[in-house]
């Protein structure tokens, strides 16, 4: 297969940038314009196509169809080359994709950076001189360096391709391209009519409900007030410890995830109230639909999900669109995802794992017993309420068994009572905490293999910190990279913990590690946590694979798979879909993975 090494070089200036949009409303802007392309064919010299008829000239004449194009951030120049020149290699490649694969997300994966780490050469800076500049305001000397810089940059793509190729593994290439391919190729489409309507709904809704609420501005900023107001909605204030007094206090910061969740909540009151209180005159609703009517106005959906957006691996939400937590309950309920639409004579499937990362919590750990009630798909929730209320399985309550389902989910990494208590008060549970400290004390006894683990996974911590080989969790499914300070998963790939450092106090000793936020705290049930969501990544990604091999993938989001097949064939896929999504690697030979799955028209009928 051929190599192609490309980037373009385009018109930007103060307002019109990658700075201030995203990729989508960049690419298909008016305003674009491509000033030039650098391109390299195999290991030949790059070459510089200077100009928009030039570039479009050698583009269409060329056959890229066999070939694998390369880049560094793909997602911008592919959608370049297949929105504006119909341009479809075999093989989407991205250097920036693997540089955060190999180097974790908490490093910066910039040319310029990525150049240095391999020491390959040096970025330029010419592109710092060009805002603002249309290809006829450029001068010839101009034009030259700015082609230097271009031709650089390819250069540089290629050679710390050849060194990141041998230490990636097939698999994760195999998952870039098609990641890429959700965005670049797109095929879902939006309904502008419903998204209109359903503005135009969102609006009204929300200057009457602000209308009725009546609510002052310091009513709003005062955190017990805040609170009254939500109390009075019959909605329980989340509540966190607060890290300079170690006391419980309202978690009411923008980015306290219970506060997150308001915004989300299903009753459109409590969103107004949040709206407002950040300052805002949109809920996240009107802004949401907003920027799809936007986008449905321009095109197709480019599906926007980043590979390995996480410490774990997982995908993320990308380019101010995150479909990975579009809302499913309330009066909006649905609205969104009704709004993604199958093409023409296709139907889509979502097809969501089953608790994924319970099971393999309790596969990690050898928690045999666990595995078994997954196994043969026994309500494990019930189970759990039954042990923790020494009930007859059949007669556990509803509200007895989402006790035992936060338990199940909640305290496989080590979760304290005083949290547990907590998290259970957001979901309207009041527990006291001789009650709560009960509750986790059952589940450790129930399941103390899993509490095994996380002592295991503590002394991983320590004897990475002392540069020692050690390996914990079911045998030969992780091992330990000590020089790296890493975790090396089924992948191949690893979960560093960058920088990790020691502290001791009072006889205690502490662990942390260096993120984007700084340094953060790391322990045994935290580190569970983390290979627990790494491997199911893992899984995913194979069974994403699998999947591909006869049907287009459109979209992940968290443990789900999204397909879009003919409609002819919907019936006898989704049955090939539900029979990869239970099957699993032969490194997880064991494992018992279950899946639901969902059909229709649009994204949200699916559901």
């Amino acid at each position: 297969m051929n190599f192609i090494t490309l980037d373009f070089e385009t018109y930007y200036d103060r307002q019109y940038s990658l700075r201030k949009l995203t990729t989508e409303e960049y690419v298909r802007d008016e305003r674009f314009e491509v000033i030039g392309l650098a391109i390299k064919i195999g290991d030949r010299p790059t070459m510089w196509i200077e100009g928009a008829a030039r570039v479009k000239s050698f583009l269409t004449e060329a056959d890229f169809s066999g070939c694998a194009i390369l880049c560094h951030n793909t997602m911008f120049d592919g959608a370049i080359l297949d929105w504006l020149y119909d341009v479809r290699p075999k093989v989407w490649l991205d250097t920036l994709c693997m540089a955060r694969a190999l180097h974790g997300v908490d490093q910066s994966v910039s040319l310029k950076n990525v150049a240095e780490r391999y020491g390959v050469g040096v970025k330029g800076t010419e592109i710092q001189n060009t805002m603002g500049k249309h290809i006829d305001d450029f001068t010839t000397e101009e034009l030259s360096r700015f082609a230097e810089y271009a031709i650089n940059d390819v250069d540089l793509t290629y050679d710390i391709f050849k060194l990141m190729l041998p230490n990636f593994p097939q698999q994760e290439l195999e998952l870039i391209d098609l990641t890429l391919r959700m965005y670049i190729e797109p095929t879902l489409r939006l309904d502008l009519a419903g998204l209109q309507e359903h503005l135009t709904e969102t609006r009204l809704r929300k200057e009457t409900l602000l209308d009725e609420a009546g609510v002052a501005k310091e009513e709003l900023m005062s955190n017990p007030k805040f609170a009254a107001l939500l109390e009075g909605l019959g909605v329980t204030p989340p509540m966190k410890i607060s890290p300079t007094t170690g006391k419980e206090t309202f978690a009411f910061a923008k980015s306290d995830e219970g506060f997150k969740a308001l915004a989300e909540h299903e009753n459109d009151k409590v969103q107004s109230l949040v709206a407002a209180r950040l300052g805002t005159k949109s809920t996240l609703e009107e802004t949401r639909t907003e920027r799809f009517i936007s986008i449905a106005k321009r095109g197709l959906l480019p599906v926007p999900v980043r590979y390995y957006a996480a410490h774990t691996g997982r995908w993320g939400g990308d380019d101010k669109i995150n479909l990975q937590n579009l809302p499913s309950r309330g009066v909006n309920g649905k609205k969104l995802k009704k709004a993604i639409k199958a093409p023409v004579g296709h139907t889509l499937i979502d097809a969501d794992s089953s608790q994924i990362e319970a099971r393999v919590l309790a596969w990690l750990s050898e928690q045999d017993d666990l595995v078994d009630q997954f196994a043969n798909g026994e309500d494990v929730y019930v189970k759990m309420a039954s042990s923790i209320y020494a009930v007859p399985e059949d007669q556990v309550t509803k509200d007895q068994r989402f006790v035992g389902k936060t338990t199940i989910l909640g305290a496989g990494y080590g979760m304290g009572y005083l949290k547990f208590g907590a998290q259970l008060k957001t979901f309207g549970y009041e527990v006291p905490e001789a009650e709560a400290k009960r509750i986790i004390s059952v589940y450790r006894e129930t399941y103390p293999y899993i509490g095994d683990l996380w002592q295991a996974a503590n002394r991983c911590i320590k004897e990475m910190h002392n540069d020692n080989l050690f390996r914990f969790g079911r045998s030969g499914v992780l091992d330990v990279n000590v020089k790296a300070r890493a975790i090396v998963l089924p992948s191949q790939l690893e979960m560093s913990y960058t920088d990790l450092d020691a502290t001791t106090e009072g006889g205690r000793t502490e662990y942390h590690y260096k993120t984007r936020q700084g340094r953060t705290r790391i322990y045994g049930g935290k580190v569970v946590e983390n290979v627990c969501q790494a491997i199911a990544r893992c899984i995913i990604g194979y069974q994403m694979l699998q999947i591909a091999k006869k049907y287009r993938v459109v979209l992940t989001v968290h443990d789900s798979i999204v397909c879009c097949v003919p409609d002819q064939l919907a019936g006898e896929a989704q049955e090939y879909i539900e029979r990869c999504m239970r099957t699993t690697p032969d490194w997880a030979a064991g494992l018992p993975i279950d899946c639901e799955s969902g059909i229709g028209k649009s994204y949200g009928d699916c559901e």
